[in-house]
């Protein structure tokens, strides 16, 4: 008995043992031991002081993206903002904008969610190299996109001439080759944004469907749809934002009409030349825009500090 004291008073009770098993495993209350020199958190992590030679770089990336938005809201002209939003050729720009933006998220719904269920779900030789030719225009310069897009859909492009000659369709310098310059460069943030939620929902829903009796389609409808909606919901922000602010290819294959093809980053263009303080305006409309999809986001593409 005087034995099992002493070895207690060592070694300590079994409760004990257990308890420094689970702080050192970080398994018991805190998260496991507080490293020194850092500042302990209720969540286990520590939080320890940035070293001098990384924030001062950091200091100044900071300034240096933040900067122009400041400048932008500071150089803004408050007072005439209601009248400079309300001119009509102000007011024409907004409009094209919003409906060619919401026009083109709709044509990449239409085309980009299956496209992405044909990546994420089936195998087919040369998959990978599909893969990258679906995300090239988020690496290919918006000029460069519409010149190709007059090179295959103008009047004497490859698929162009006979939709003009079969159809009389003459997508250029139109406000349907607007929409479909917008498409052009928006699709790939929904497919990627689609792709990597169906890649992570579990496939086994879908083949308990088929196995019921359900088609692949029907499959697809009732059970694969409700599952992504939300990855679908974020791919359609992200495509709607980047077809509001397409500037390039909307100005290479379309052109730039006031009232027809002229939309909110065109308007900023051409009223920087004649009137700043109209382009400051537009400028902030998209900045705002920006802002809430931003907002509207937070919880998937971002983590909470």
């Amino acid at each position: 008995m005087k034995q099992r004291d002493a070895s207690d008073a060592v070694t300590g009770p079994p409760v004990g043992r257990s308890r420094l098993r689970r702080v050192r495993s970080g398994t018991g209350r805190g998260g496991g031991f507080e490293k020194r020199g850092g500042k302990g958190r209720g969540d286990g992590t520590v939080r320890r002081g940035v070293p001098l030679p990384l924030l001062l770089p950091a200091l100044v990336g900071l300034v240096f993206l933040l900067l122009p938005m400041v400048a932008l809201l500071v150089r803004a002209p408050w007072r005439n903002m209601p009248e400079l939003l309300s001119s009509t050729e102000v007011w024409q720009a907004l409009q094209l904008s919003l409906i060619s933006a919401t026009a083109a998220t709709a044509v990449s719904l239409v085309l980009g969610v299956p496209l992405a269920w044909v990546l994420a779900r089936t195998d087919f030789p040369g998959r990978g190299f599909v893969r990258a030719l679906v995300t090239l225009p988020l690496v290919l310069p918006p000029v460069v996109g519409g010149v190709a897009l007059l090179l295959a859909l103008g009047r004497n492009g490859v698929v162009g001439q006979w939709l003009d000659s079969w159809f009389g369709i003459t997508l250029p310098f139109t406000t349907a080759g607007v929409i479909v310059a917008e498409a052009f460069v928006a699709m790939p943030f929904l497919v990627i944004s689609v792709e990597g939620t169906l890649r992570a929902a579990d496939p086994r829903y879908e083949e308990a469907a088929t196995t019921l009796g359900a088609s692949r389609f029907t499959a697809f409808r009732r059970v694969t749809l409700p599952l992504i909606a939300p990855g679908i919901a974020a791919g359609a922000v992200l495509a709607w934002a980047r077809a509001l602010g397409e500037f390039g290819a909307t100005i290479t294959f379309a052109g730039n009409f006031p009232g027809r093809t002229q939309t909110m980053p065109l308007a900023v263009y051409l009223a920087l030349q004649d009137d700043p303080e109209a382009a400051i305006a537009l400028s902030l409309v998209l900045l705002a825009v920006s802002i809430a999809v931003l907002a509207g986001l937070r919880d998937r593409w971002m983590t909470a500090s």
